[in-house]
């Protein structure tokens, strides 16, 4: 039997909703949403346009995500 992949709105319908919601997966993805949306909204303040999420995405990602991502599991280790 083929099934179709559910569309993300799906999740939050799925009886697993709050399993996938509270996993650590998950949260580390919300965080790392949480900067990339920053530095859109700082990079849109400097240059004073909205620079779009693309290029917000990109830009963060080569410039900031792996000290971040150093950072955020050093601060995880000492909790």
């Amino acid at each position: 039997m083929h099934t179709a992949a559910m569309p993300h709105e799906a999740l939050d319908t799925a009886p697993d909703r709050d399993w996938v919601k509270s996993s650590s997966l998950y949260q580390e993805f919300l965080a790392e949403r949480d900067e990339i949306m920053r530095h859109k909204w700082i990079e849109s303040e400097k240059a004073g346009y909205d620079i779009g999420f693309e290029r917000a995405l990109m830009d963060w990602i080569t410039k900031h995500r792996a000290t971040w991502r150093k950072e955020r599991k050093s601060r995880k280790s000492r909790a």
